[in-house]
């Protein structure tokens, strides 16, 4: 009785043994695993060792250590060292884009964009970002990008000059600061203003700061070509992203407001 029992316990453990092999997890490609490593150190606010990376991926350390030397290689801000753990630190950082043909077209028609309407540091930013999505790019997919089948227009739009830098106005955007400015109309009249930046635009024939005006108490618009001088002040009060809403609401009445005129125009 006890050999019977001692056999089916045998062929019960070679069973689990067994079924353990068949149905072990699949492998994860090696694009998969640098995305799913990624994943596993943004979940985490503390270091965290190559013992436990492993273990949670099912690959040995010398896999982590490979494939966290690669995703730093790629611009992934991460910190640590060998036995005391990892971390990765804010930052911005993409994985590898994987992009359908429409989309690829998409993106690089904005970039072409970008090239004739940014300013020097866009424009070299746009060039850079170019180069980086043309790097992951299958072959095929990199001929397709050389004859594009959209184009933005014609080139060799002239800009207006500018008296102050289009660096320094996106510095007090970044840094939220206020702006006291020299600023000419189209007719020629000059004023002093108080200006609160929250973006830039580039239109066809110029380029536009948008901010609240302490003056007019409202959101307003100003061609960098027009503005003479500029000092920054402190940091307005607020956070940019609420006046960016407001500054869409605003849009949003305007354009409200034109509809109905229009409306009671016609009913007229």
């Amino acid at each position: 009785m006890v050999a019977v029992k001692s056999h089916a316990a045998a062929i019960y453990c070679q069973g689990r043994v067994l079924s353990s092999h068949f149905y072990r997890k699949p492998a994860l490609s090696r694009t998969s695993r640098l995305f799913a490593l990624l994943q596993a150190l943004r979940r985490r606010r503390r270091p965290v060792t190559a013992a436990i990376l492993a273990g949670e991926l099912e690959v040995s350390e010398r896999t982590i250590y490979r494939d966290l030397a690669e995703l730093a290689a790629q611009g992934a801000p991460i910190q640590g060292e060998a036995g005391v753990g990892y971390v990765l630190r804010p930052g911005l950082f993409l994985p590898p884009l994987m992009l359908t043909e429409d989309e690829t077209d998409a993106v690089l028609l904005g970039l072409r964009f970008v090239n004739q309407r940014g300013d020097e540091a866009l424009t070299q930013a746009a060039e850079n970002a170019r180069a980086k999505i043309m790097e992951i790019l299958s072959q095929e997919m990199r001929d397709a990008a050389s004859a594009p089948l959209t184009i933005p227009g014609p080139d060799g739009k002239i800009f207006p000059k500018n008296a102050v830098p289009i660096s320094t106005l996106r510095s007090a955007i970044r840094t939220q600061r206020k702006l006291a400015i020299d600023y000419v109309d189209g007719q020629g009249r000059q004023s002093h203003r108080v200006l609160w930046p929250i973006q830039l635009g580039f239109m066809d024939e110029a380029r536009v700061v948008t901010g609240w005006c302490e003056t007019r108490r409202a959101f307003r618009f100003f061609r960098t070509d027009r503005i003479l001088a500029a000092d920054l002040l402190e940091r307005y009060p607020g956070r940019r992203r609420d006046l960016v809403h407001d500054f869409e609401a605003q849009l949003r009445d305007e354009r409200s407001a034109s509809s109905a005129t229009k409306h009671t125009e016609c009913d007229q």
